[in-house]
């Protein structure tokens, strides 16, 4: 397609982890065509070499494969696997990009993926998928539901024998095939390419590489996974031992000076309370579980309470410790001697069966080489250094950084700065939008009205996630007896590529008009299987589920018999309610193209912005009289940067922005309407239309009630205390005391408030800087300078800062001593109250949320226990609501800091141009419906429906439906007295079909 403009509206994304998919299926459903490559013969990154993750314990295949199959078969997603980027020159807008596309010496347009040709492969090789703990073929597919579902040939290890070509039916094998060099233009490039596990093995001590019992935590994922080379069973990999006591040891080649990896790695303590849940669950027997840490750094959202639920519900043992070398018990037994001194000093010996390395994360190897060649700075570490304030940035223009090349972090945060640097790119090709994408096509649907029912129904064993604990094939036999199903069949992974391939096929062979997968859930599943009906030409609501996972193999891991006779159940009522089901046409409404934001400080400031440079109309609304937020008293960022500069120009540029118009000193009123269509009412009596809207309403600091805040004038809050640092008001004082977790971690506030530890420590250095003979006391709980804060917490000890860990059960006390105070703390080595004489208290006061109940009914958007906005997935969807068209960033969705606020603004604006590149919005259709015959205009389903999708029409005396209201909950047919209502998809027949199938 020709352009109109010198921009490509292409995106080139490296790497396709769960960065380089979020950043590929933002920008491919905002209107750019996307290159991604991945330099592995299938895309997906480390995340399917995981077993579940934190802290919801989702399968971690389970939630990253449906983006698989998204960004698979999107049309405007081009993946290129087996490849490399090896050159990148041009400009902004227009970059030539050089890919070498290694051979994989299979065509994976023709291979079926049947596997065939590994089966008759003579050589085995160690499979690193598996962390070489399995062995795989010659030739291979990454995993099981890897994407393409096609094989690759790994030339070191083939002896080209040709048995594979022989057993090829399809004629997909080429042992000829030569690597290709290719080139492609584009407007932007994100590098996303993960990261590189540390080598346990520098680290002699810990034993790794000599003793076959110690392991590192991504072999243990391994290990622990339903895909895993033990299928899941907890077992040793040296004998196949069942392990009674399990050990991890964390920081290994984080926070370790010495090998230069003087960060932390961000995720380990989390990774490790997750894995040892898991174990809990995964053993039938009382199983021994001891994490030897130094501090918990339980940071993110809801981490906490996971680590409270542990130690309290799970029992997980948490020992604060430094261990010394780990040995092999001299028995022959294989068990490992860990010898460790405890926090008071004292040495200890304890005997473990395994034991788990909670390894680093480390730069891309190829990535660091890569930048090297492009001139991207790099820290010294190698990560990737974004400039100050961009989130996303790179010194390159055009270039932008997504996920753990730019420093470790958690899933939630690459999510985050993958759609955030989609939404950069976007700003700078905005005037190439939609110019080289192409539409979908679907097949004509196909009208199944008067033909006789006939179902298939898929039965998944999800590896062993179902299989081992429901008896997959009973399940099958059972539903080929139910009525109206003509096929039924079990398959291993039913969200898999060649599975919805498998399912189209059944459709077409047996004339399926019905179809039900038994599986997962249906909340992150079901828009997968009902795109995969579409393409077969049926309607998609010709679809049932039914979760034998999460209400079975789940809940009932110890009761295989009872799980498989409720999944008979669960499968034979879907099944009822299948026959029942009639196609439900979506409703397509006209499309809004203007964004309202609400919040003006500077996550909401970002998003305005952005949004506002991607060519779209902005209302920005902040109840306070001044935009800023809470960073007006903010005075440096965690690097040093002028805060109050950056704010200020910031406000300027939004406020002379054309596209922009800003609201201050009046609030939401009122909010009507739905997704491309909502109208807000303000305070000022005005009303908004738009399409979008994005919650950035910040948070407030907390105002303690306890050690003598604000009834002695030497306690102040960090806030507080910054501006007095920053004024010169503190000049002449010499004992400073910060007290970490106030009003954090707590019964009121069971959560970590992130940025405290780091923030006091940078007030403590500038308090050195002044003063090198300050002495400066810090009383803490867990110290969580979590990435590269580290340094500023290793900078502070060589300072003389003193860090003095105190109980949750013992806190310190605050005494007034005149002009001064007395602080007493209790030492942990010593054991002995500590007194001292301070000029200045500084509290870290924990981040608290704002007063959002009334946005929250607004919108329909739920909160959280703490008062935060509840995101619709914590992993997948961080800045999402499960209310269509609005999205959330910032303090509004819980702690973090400014770096981290723009990051999340900007993927709220990215994932909300996913809606707004649309000219027009379908609703799902699956509303409630009036029978007018029976309808009294009683005005019950009126003031009950929650969305305001009711209304009375007096003249017909009949209630009216607004479809694009509608959310379907079933709420007004619960409450019709007449039983005039009801709900496509969810009909009253269909309910007691589903009754009745019990």
């Amino acid at each position: 397609m020709t352009t109109k403009t010198d921009k490509v509206g292409a995106v080139l994304v490296v790497g396709s982890g769960i960065a380089g998919i979020q950043a590929s299926l933002d920008l491919a459903e905002s209107g750019y065509y996307v290159y991604l490559v991945e330099k592995k013969p299938a895309i997906g990154g480390t995340m399917p070499m995981l077993d579940k993750t934190f802290p919801t314990n989702d399968c971690s295949m389970c939630i990253l494969s449906p983006k698989l199959v998204e960004c698979g078969r999107h049309l405007n997603i081009e993946s290129m696997t087996n490849s490399e980027v090896q050159d990148i020159q041009g400009e902004p807008g227009r970059f030539k990009v050089t890919i070498k596309k290694r051979a994989r010496y299979v065509d994976p347009e023709k291979c079926t993926g049947c596997g065939s040709c590994a089966e008759e492969c003579p050589i085995d090789v160690k499979d690193l998928f598996n962390q070489g703990l399995s062995e795989r073929k010659a030739i291979y597919k990454l995993y099981a539901q890897a994407y393409p579902n096609a094989y690759a040939i790994d030339k070191d290890e083939c002896i080209e024998c040709m048995a594979c070509v022989d057993a090829c039916q399809s004629g997909a094998i080429d042992h000829e095939m030569e690597d290709e060099v290719v080139e492609v233009e584009v407007g932007s490039v994100i590098l996303a390419p993960g990261f590189d596990a540390f080598e346990a093995g520098n680290l002699s001590y810990y034993g790794y590489g000599k003793y076959p019992n110690v392991l590192t935590s991504l072999e243990f994922e391994r290990v622990l996974s339903a895909s895993g080379p033990f299928g899941g069973h907890l077992v040793r990999p040296s004998d196949h031992k069942e392990p009674k006591k399990i050990a991890w040891i964390q920081c290994v080649g984080s926070r370790n000076c010495r090998l230069d990896h003087g960060y932390c790695s961000s995720v380990c303590c989390m990774y490790a309370i997750k894995e040892a849940v898991i174990a809990k669950e995964h053993t039938p027997y009382e199983l021994d579980t001891a994490i030897f840490y130094m501090d918990m750094r339980t940071y993110g959202k809801d981490f906490e309470k996971y680590y409270d639920r542990a130690k309290n519900e799970h029992g997980v043992r948490f020992v604060r410790s430094r261990i010394y070398e780990v040995t092999e018990a001299t028995d022959g037994s294989g068990n490992l001697i860990i010898r460790y001194a405890d926090e008071n000093g004292n040495l200890h010996r304890e005997e473990f069966d395994l034991v788990v390395l909670s390894i680093g994360l480390e730069p891309s190897r190829d990535m660091v080489e890569l930048a090297g060649r492009l001139g991207i700075s790099l820290n010294k570490f190698n990560f990737a250094e974004p400039p100050s304030l961009t989130g996303v940035g790179t010194n390159k223009p055009g270039v932008y950084v997504a996920g753990a090349f730019s420093g470790p972090r958690d899933i939630p945060e690459t999510v985050m700065q993958a759609s955030a640097a989609a939404a950069d790119s976007a700003v700078i090709l905005s005037e190439a939008r939609g110019t080289l994408v192409q539409k979908k096509e679907y097949p004509a649907e196909r009208d199944v009205q008067g033909e006789v029912v006939r179902i298939g129904v898929f039965v998944c064993h999800c590896g062993i996630n179902i299989g081992s604990v429901v008896k997959v094939p009973e399940v099958v036999e059972y539903a080929q007896k139910l009525p109206g199903v003509v096929y039924a069949t079990e398959k291993l992974y039913a969200c898999s590529q060649d599975t919805a391939g498998q399912i189209k096929e059944a459709i077409e062979t047996y004339n399926l008009n019905r179809i039900v997968v038994a599986s997962c859930s249906p909340r992150t599943h079901e828009p997968l299987f009902q795109e995969t009906m579409r393409e077969a030409g049926l309607n998609p609501h010709l679809f049932e589920m039914a979760n034998i996972r999460d209400q079975c193999s789940w809940v009932h891991q110890s009761e295989p018999e009872k799980a498989t006779e409720k999944a008979k159940d669960l499968v034979k009522m879907a099944v009822y309610k299948a026959s029942l089901l009639e196609p439900v046409q979506s409703v397509s409404l006209g499309m809004n193209h203007d964004a309202l934001v609400i919040g003006g400080g500077v996550s909401g400031l970002n998003a305005a912005l952005n949004m506002a440079r991607q060519g779209y109309k902005v209302y920005l609304v902040e109840k306070e009289s001044e935009l800023g937020g809470i960073a007006r008293r903010i005075r440096l960022g965690m690097k040093g940067e002028d805060i109050q500069a950056y704010l200020a120009d910031l406000i300027n540029q939004v406020t002379g922005h054309p596209m922009i118009k800003v609201y201050t000193g009046v609030e939401i009123a009122d909010v009507h309407g739905f997704v491309g269509n909502f109208v807000t009412t303000l305070s000022n009596g005005e009303e908004i239309q738009h399409g979008v809207a994005i919650i950035a309403t910040g948070g407030a600091e907390y105002k303690p009630n306890e050690y003598l805040y604000g009834r002695h004038p030497a306690v102040k809050t960090l806030l507080e205390l910054e501006a007095d640092l920053a004024e010169g008001q503190l000049a002449g004082k010499q004992n400073f005391v910060f007290i970490q977790c106030v009003g954090s971690r707590d019964a009121e506030r069971p959560y970590c408030s992130r940025i405290c530890c780091t923030k006091s420590i940078k007030q403590a250095l500038k308090i050195k800087e002044a003063n090198p003979n300050a002495n400066v006391f810090i009383l803490y709980r867990d110290i969580r300078t979590y990435g590269f804060y580290e340094e500023m917490y290793t900078e502070a000890r060589r300072k003389g800062v003193v860090f003095i860990r105190y109980a949750v059960d013992n806190k310190p006390v605050v005494e007034a001593a005149g002009d001064r105070v007395n602080v007493t703390v209790t030492d942990h080595v010593l054991g002995l109250p500590v007194v001292i004489e301070a000029d200045v208290v500084g509290l870290a006061a924990a981040v608290v949320a704002n007063d959002n109940k009334k946005l929250s009914k607004f919108f329909k958007v739920p909160l959280n226990s703490d008062g935060f906005f509840l995101e619709a997935h914590m992993k997948l969807r961080p800045v999402d609501f499960g209310t269509d068209g609005v999205f959330m960033c910032g303090l509004a969705h819980g702690p973090k800091n400014l770096e981290e606020n723009i990051s999340q603004a900007k993927a709220a604006v990215a994932r909300a141009c996913t809606v707004l590149a649309k000219e027009s919005i379908e609703v799902e259709g699956k509303s409630a419906f009036v029978n007018k015959k029976k309808c009294t205009a009683c005005g019950t389903c009126e003031s009950v429906c929650p969305a305001k999708a009711i209304t009375i029409d007096l003249q017909e005396r009949v209630a009216v439906v607004n479809e694009a209201l509608c959310k379907g909950c079933g709420v007004c047919a619960s409450s019709c007295r007449c039983g005039a209502l009801n709900v496509k998809g969810c009909t009253n027949e269909q309910i007691m079909a589903v009754i009745n199938a019990l």
